[in-house]
């Protein structure tokens, strides 16, 4: 990226996204490559009267983590990132990986220590974030790994998320803004229906979301997005679901996932690829009944990138996200997991709205 769009990606995150105002305190969390970027959120943020605090990651830090952690170690919370999640006005995560080296996962019993220990601040992040507390904002740094996932090379991923950001319009706000508008419509639609079935070639799942709220996600929460979404009522889903888009977990690739629910619960899960992955998955508590339900609507990506930053905004796609629900949506399922999974909608899909169909192959008809 040059200066040019660093410095609007810098101006869309701290005025539209995290509407950073005097005396409001920021926490930026990322790695050390995300620093060309940082360098501006933080000249910005003390231009605009802001305190801001950085924590940065270093290469290979969560490969040393896991291999030489004791009880101690994985208890630790840092204590500015407990801060954070305590009082600051808004949260800013810069996802910006190194390339993986071999991964090492952590010891299973200290991995659910280090759920633990996490828990509290994740329900306190959940909590603030839900009633707009803390405001909170996910964005992307382009890297060498990223590229490699996507199956770019750097200048052409660069260009992706300049082009999925709407950072190459003349006004990225603004048009943000008319996609915010445009995708109000539905969503008042939808917050007045109750049973919603989303059907394809492979799927055929129902759930309600009566008394649930849909949110308008329109690129304040996600840096890019467009999606809407909600939390379903939990021991409402029936049916079975196929999602044929790739995702990475702990850099560990999943493909070709089906789940068959019955009220609520996954019964069974199989994945053409990652079958050991998904069975550790869905031993985590609360990963086995499902967070989120949620329509992709940005024109602007097309394509999969192995990265659920981007690839659950894909238009003609929708999503369903096992574990944590959403308070703000008025979820109730608690889980130290949110994964998101994607399937394509383009090729004869259907969403059905208490009976009536409102979207066809990919796009809303209503």
């Amino acid at each position: 990226m040059n200066d040019d769009s660093l410095q609007k990606y810098s101006d869309l995150l701290l005025d539209y996204c995290l509407q950073i105002k005097p005396g409001q305190k920021l926490f930026i969390q990322s790695t050390t490559l995300a620093e060309p970027l940082i360098s501006k959120l933080y000249t910005g943020g003390l231009q605009r009267n802001a305190i801001v605090e950085i924590n940065l990651a270093i290469l290979d830090q969560e490969k040393s983590f896991n291999k030489y952690a004791n009880e101690v170690t994985v208890r630790w919370i840092n204590p500015s990132y407990a801060r954070a999640m305590e009082s600051f006005d808004a949260y800013l995560y810069i996802r910006a990986p190194f390339i993986a080296s071999t991964y090492s996962p952590l010891n299973k019993n200290l991995l659910e220590l280090r759920r633990e220990a996490l828990m509290p601040y994740q329900k306190l992040y959940s909590s603030r974030t839900g009633s707009k507390q803390m405001r909170r904002t996910l964005c992307q740094y382009p890297t060498a790994s990223s590229a490699k996932d996507a199956d770019m090379s750097l200048e052409e991923y660069s260009n992706f998320v300049l082009n999925a950001c709407f950072l190459d319009h003349p006004d990225p706000a603004g048009t943000w803004k008319k996609l915010s508008s445009s995708q109000q419509g539905w969503v008042d639609y939808l917050n007045h229906s109750s049973v919603i079935r989303y059907k394809n070639q492979h799927t055929n799942i129902t759930f309600s979301t009566k008394d649930r709220i849909w949110i308008n996600s329109d690129g304040q929460t996600n840096m890019p997005s467009g999606e809407i979404y909600t939390s379903p009522i939990e021991d409402s889903i029936n049916g079975s679901i196929y999602f044929d888009y790739p995702v990475l977990f702990q850099n560990r690739l999943l493909q070709g996932i089906k789940f068959e629910v019955v009220d609520g619960l996954i019964v069974n899960g199989i994945a053409e690829q990652g079958q050991d992955i998904l069975d550790e998955i869905l031993e985590i508590p609360g990963a086995r009944r499902f967070g989120e339900v949620a329509i992709g609507t940005n024109f602007s990506i097309q394509q999969s990138t192995k990265n659920i930053l981007f690839d659950e905004k894909i238009a003609g796609t929708i999503h369903m996200a096992i574990g944590q629900s959403y308070e703000q949506c008025r979820g109730k399922n608690e889980s130290s997991i949110h994964l998101d999974l994607i399937a394509d909608m383009k090729s004869c899909g259907e969403i059905v709205a208490d009976g009536e169909l409102i979207y066809r192959s990919g796009q809303f008809i209503i």
